[in-house]
């Protein structure tokens, strides 16, 4: 068999400042969790208005770090989730065709 030669592969020029160090995050605004903004919010697994907006259309809850809730409160967010569920004010999934 014979054996091909690879050529070397074309460096690129590097410049002072890309020569090694850390790639730099992109800058994000941190986001408040709602709760802890707004005292007058409570969580209630009654309130479908509140808890529906942190539950997607397949019936899954939404993670803290795409809503911005504390631990805190998606914890409870959580709980009345399960609770809504259980007595059916909430579907666990939506029914496929």
């Amino acid at each position: 068999m014979a054996q091909y030669e690879r050529s070397p592969r074309p460096t690129r020029e590097r410049s002072d400042d890309d020569k090694g160090g850390q790639r730099r995050r992109p800058m994000f605004r941190r986001k408040v969790c709602r709760f802890c903004a707004d005292k007058s919010l409570r969580i209630d697994y009654k309130d479908l208005r509140t808890i529906s907006s942190f539950v997607t259309e397949r019936g899954k809850m939404t993670p803290s770090r795409i809503t911005g809730n504390c631990a805190h409160h998606q914890r409870l967010l959580t709980t009345a989730v399960k609770r809504a569920r259980s007595i059916a004010l909430l579907p666990f999934t939506t029914a496929n065709n």
